[in-house]
């Protein structure tokens, strides 16, 4: 500590400038790079960073991510470990192809081979990081540490080197194979999606459709009657129904028979309800043949189609208990075609459009058929009913716009085949918050199915798979590494993006005649999973770093918010454990959302939300940061915020300002008093200094044990419950001493301030920086190499806390009672008494008695156990006494009805005879006097004598013009050493009340004078005044002069 003193920070606090100068100074003494290349005794501490599309400018989502990330790292980094934090871009995929579509202005699979695939992959490696410039500016300013320089991209060779071993190597195990499936199928991005993608943020949402109840006429007489019979099935997509080729009914399910103008209609008993139908065996309805609706298939009858056949999955629970099955576009339609060797018919194209095999709705979008499809079948006089139908229905994550399920060929990666290991392996990860494990997690893994890993798209890496055009001569080859593909098709390899992929073909050395070839098949591995490969990926593992990445996977934590859960935290799950049979992280924080103060997303077209730049610029980023670290979504909830960051002026109230403050109370009076080369805590007698100490023990513990298990929100309470401990109790009672300029005052406070913004740092990394600057007035120090202060092995002084506690609770009581008689806390009072048991030695505590009594502004403290006037008030905790005694309860409400209780001296309380446990009851005091109140956690009452006399008046009015004469100073920006003359106008009370304290006002406010007059005239002076009481209090310094020109 050098001998020069403690800068003050202004008052008029810019935390945007602020901030400004703490990031020049990180990267002028490059403090980033120092803390990453600096020895480490603790090993290293890895983090995964999720790579974002650079194709669109960040919001409050990503900065959240982000402040949690640097939140962790400048935490384990202060613990001695090596915290690299290597930036990464997303770059394939649909949010690059869509962008570069809307920029060229061309739509469809077609349009983009017309343009050309060499140029359209150019324009999408051009917009995928059109914005990095404004990322790396906004996660900068929001002072977050990352390393930009050496970031990876998924579209790096390397990077997708390690990719396609990926794909091999899960090929060697058995993992891939194809098929044809019916997946959920974007027609506006003309490819298939995986499962998880449509669970994607809100994926799903409400669709109006018309659903339509339809008569399928069976062949034959069912009934031997003669009469004609229907069976009903009913739908939410008629234009599946030209391509039905079975109907399908469940063996559990009743049907009825309803007979209307001499024609049988078939559906299940629960769907006819109003109707009183004849049961219908099951076993007379399967096997039957019906006429097909259409006629675009109707060939497929001497394949077996149009059969009635049974469906596990068919209930009575929605519809007529009958399923109108379209092989081409349902799951489980597909499986039971399958089942029974039917044709699967998929007449729709990859736009979502009809084909010619539907001749009468070719070219046309499926969703626009609908209204057609339905008057036909109502000419037909087969369409029995048609109501609006709204529910949940999955749309595209890229494109809003309602999907399809498609039958489509694609490449799978057998997730059924690790499933229980992930299972098991989930076991292991800590998860944060703890629900999710065997929630949203466990569930969504139980559930887990194959994964489609291929696009037919064209920005993307490449699906490794050649094979030969003549199946005659069969053969596949798939290769995991660019020497391979090298050493087979004799060419460099410098890209492996399409076309220059495709144009690789060689003569298929399985056919002797030589004929065929081996061609790449066309598709791209779908972009999630080049994000799951991201671990070994962005190390180019195993081409190289193969050692650094066996020892450090899996990674010791990551976060995203909460619906990755679905998304990379479950493909890295799935890669992982296929490739490495590990998990990929040991911790995962999921956040959850945040939104406007409506509650809805915050979106540029509602223009619901502020640039994060405004922000910044208006309150600063570590009040934002703040704002999110301390609030329930950390937890996984929402945090709602409103468009103009009100809700952030509660930080600032809250933290930063009284931050801030203690420090600039710490600095002002130790430049007073010219203190300087202070060392620390120290042996200290004094109450309040062994209070605080005892209080950073308890918190520095609080703090470790929230930030070692990632519960940041928990440790930013413990913050603000501590600074409020330091400036509204410590500094506020002990503002005397430093008056008076006593060292030890100074020592502690110091000690306290320095080890307290090392703890915070992680927390508000440019808040803590500045202070601790100033506080050490080194400027080439950053605060950042620090090490975290260990949790205090000393144990604290339990009964200081208790004590101390008491006392501020009989305070807050105090005040709570003022406030609800309207007596202002500056007018003294006569008497305190508090009612209840109260320990012998808080009673004799002469010094805890003297803080009160200055606290609570009252004469005298008595204490005493019972009142006539305050009764004690018994409340049971049911849950837990319904679980422990659940024959026993309802005698244990009627003993408390009759009053069967007592608590004794020794604070055990007995209900009737039953000792309760702690956790069983809660006692608390009730009074119904105004001059009366309680403090719940003690079970004490305190009451205050309210009554005035004239000298507690007169005393009241010194206080109140103190008071003034500070505010006047603050306002005139005088320092506490600059002596001033007070000039005063009042009342002739007060002014008999300045000659009594004269004194006392000149020494407590550095006066050298006081000149009461009747004047009036306040010209050329800082002036404070009190209109209801016609009070005006001036001030000047020394050798300055009140002119008397009027005001």
């Amino acid at each position: 500590m050098s001998n020069s003193s403690y800068p003050e920070i202004s008052q008029d606090l810019s935390f945007a400038k602020i901030e400004e100068q703490i990031l020049q100074f990180w990267e002028k003494n490059r403090v980033f790079a120092h803390s990453v290349s600096s020895k480490t005794d603790n090993g290293e501490f890895v983090s995964y960073d999720g790579p974002p599309f650079a194709n669109g400018l960040p919001h409050y989502g990503h900065l959240l991510t982000g402040f949690i990330k640097d939140t962790v790292a400048r935490y384990q980094t202060m613990l001695g470990k090596k915290v690299e934090r290597r930036f990464g871009w997303d770059c394939h995929g649909l949010p690059a192809e869509m962008y570069t579509e809307k920029i060229l202005k061309i739509s469809g699979k077609e349009a983009i081979k017309n343009f050309g695939i060499d140029k359209f992959n150019a324009e999408c490696k051009k917009s995928v990081l059109l914005f990095s410039s404004e990322w790396e500016y906004y996660v900068t300013r929001q002072g977050r540490w990352v390393d930009f320089h050496n970031d990876y991209k998924t579209m790096d060779l390397s990077f997708m080197e390690s990719v396609i071993w990926a794909f091999r190597e899960l090929y060697k195990k058995g993992l891939i194979y194809e098929s044809v499936k019916v997946v959920p199928y974007s027609w506006a991005c003309q490819t298939p999606l995986s499962n998880f993608e449509t669970r994607l943020d809100n994926a799903y949402r409400e669709k109006k459709s018309k659903s339509v109840t339809v008569a399928f006429e069976l062949e034959g007489d069912l009934f031997g009657d003669g009469k004609t019979s229907y069976l009903l099935a009913w739908t939410t997509t008629p234009w599946t129904l030209p391509s039905n080729m079975m109907l399908g009914i469940s063996k559990h399910v009743v049907y009825t028979r309803v007979e209307k103008d001499g024609k049988y209609y078939i559906s299940s008993k629960a769907s006819n309800k109003e109707v009183a139908g004849i049961i219908v065996p099951n076993e007379l309805l399967v096997g039957k043949r019906y006429k097909p609706l259409f006629e675009f298939f109707a060939h497929e009858k001497e394949n077996g189609a149009f059969v009635v056949q049974y469906a596990d999955f068919v209930t009575d629970e929605d519809g007529t208990g009958i399923v109108h099955i379209a092989p081409g576009f349902g799951e489980e339609d597909f499986e039971l075609a399958k089942q029974h060797g039917i044709t699967v018919v998929c007449p729709v194209d990859d736009g979502g459009r009809f084909t010619s095999e539907v001749a009468q709705f070719a070219g046309r979008h499926v969703f626009e058929t609908n209204e057609d499809i339905i008057l036909i079948l109502k000419e037909k006089k087969q369409l029995i009913k048609i109501e609006e139908y709204i529910h949940s229905y999955p749309h595209c994550w890229r494109t809003d716009t309602p999907l399809i399920y498609k039958v489509v060929p694609s490449w799978y990666l057998c997730v059924s085949k690790i499933k229980e290991r992930m299972l098991e392996l989930n076991e292991g990860i800590n998860w944060i918050p703890s629900h999710l494990k065997e929630g949203l997690v466990g569930k969504w893994l139980e559930n887990a199915k194959d994964w489609a890993i291929s696009r037919n798209r064209f920005w993307g890496t490449p699906v490794p798979i050649w094979k030969s055009t003549d199946p005659s001569y069969p053969r596949v080859d798939v290769y995991g590494s660019i020497t391979e593909l090298e050493k087979d098709f004799g060419v460099k390899i410098t890209d492996l993006h399409r076309p220059f992929i495709d144009t690789l073909t060689r003569k298929n050395p399985d056919d002797p005649t030589g004929k065929s070839s081996m061609v790449r098949v066309e598709s791209v591995l779908d972009c999630w999973f080049e994000s799951g490969s991201m671990p070994f990926a962005q190390v180019h593992y195993p081409f190289e770093n193969k050692e650094w990445f066996e020892k450090n996977f899996p990674s010791d934590f990551i976060t995203e918010y909460v619906a990755q859960t679905r998304g990379w935290f479950y493909t890295l799950m799935v890669l992982s454990v296929a490739l490495f049979d590990s998990v990929p992280f040991k911790n995962c924080l999921a956040h959850g959302v945040i939104l406007d103060k409506d509650g809805k997303k915050l979106s540029k077209r509602l223009n619901n939300y502020k640039d994060p730049k405004e922000l910044f610029d208006e309150y600063g980023a570590d009040a934002l940061r703040f704002l999110m670290l301390s609030s329930s979504v950390m937890n996984g909830g929402t945090l709602l915020i409103d468009k103009g960051g009100e809700i952030i002026k509660d930080v600032v109230r809250l933290l930063l300002k009284p931050l801030y403050s203690a420090y600039n109370f710490f600095a002002t009076y130790a430049n007073y008093h010219s203190i300087c080369t202070l060392h620390g805590m120290g042996e200290s007698t004094n109450l309040l200094d062994k209070y605080i100490f005892s209080e950073y023990i308890v918190f520095s513990r609080k703090m470790r044990n929230a930030l070692d298990g990632y519960h940041i929100q928990s440790a930013c309470k413990n913050v603000l419950s501590f600074i409020d401990t330091l400036n509204n109790w410590y500094i506020r009672r002990s503002r005397e001493r430093f008056v008076a300029g006593e060292r030890q005052a100074f020592e502690v406070l110091y000690f306290v301030l320095s080890e307290v913004l090392k703890i915070i740092a992680p927390l508000l990394p440019m808040t803590a920086e500045k202070i601790w600057m100033a506080l050490h007035n080194d400027k080439s120090t950053s605060i950042h190499l620090e090490r975290y202060p260990e949790a205090k092995t000393l144990p604290e002084d339990e009964e200081i806390i208790q004590t101390m506690q008491l006392a501020r609770e009989i305070c807050n009581t105090a005040l709570s009672i003022r406030n609800k008689n309207t007596v202002r806390i500056r007018q003294p009072l006569r008497h305190l008494e508090v009612i209840g048991r109260v320990s012998p030695t808080f009673m004799e505590n002469t010094e805890l008695l003297s803080i009160l009594k200055d606290e609570a502004n009252v004469k005298c403290i008595t204490f005493k156990e019972s009142d006539p006037q305050v009764r004690q008030s018994l409340k049971l905790n049911f849950p837990v006494l319904g679980r422990r005694y659940p024959q026993e309860v309802k005698h244990m409400i009627n003993e408390l009805k009759s009053g069967n209780w007592k608590s004794l001296p020794s604070g055990e309380v007995y209900l009737g005879n039953r000792l309760l446990k702690n956790d069983e009851y809660e006692t608390s005091v009730v009074s119904e006097e105004n001059d009366t109140g309680q403090i719940g956690s003690f079970c004490l009452a305190v009451r205050l004598n309210l009554k005035l006399d004239e000298e507690l008046i007169s005393e009241g009015r010194f206080r109140d013009i103190v008071r003034m004469i500070q505010q006047a100073r603050k306002s005139a920006g005088l320092t506490i050493k600059e002596k001033v003359i007070i000039k005063i106008y009042a009342p002739a009370e007060y002014l008999i009340t300045i000659g009594q304290f004269k004194s006392a006002i000149t020494s407590s406010t550095y006066a050298s004078q006081i000149i009461a007059d009747r004047s009036n005239d306040f010209s050329n002076c800082s002036f404070v005044e009190d209109v209801s009481q016609e009070i005006k209090i001036g001030i000047m310094r020394e050798n300055s002069t009140c002119g008397h020109s009027g005001n």
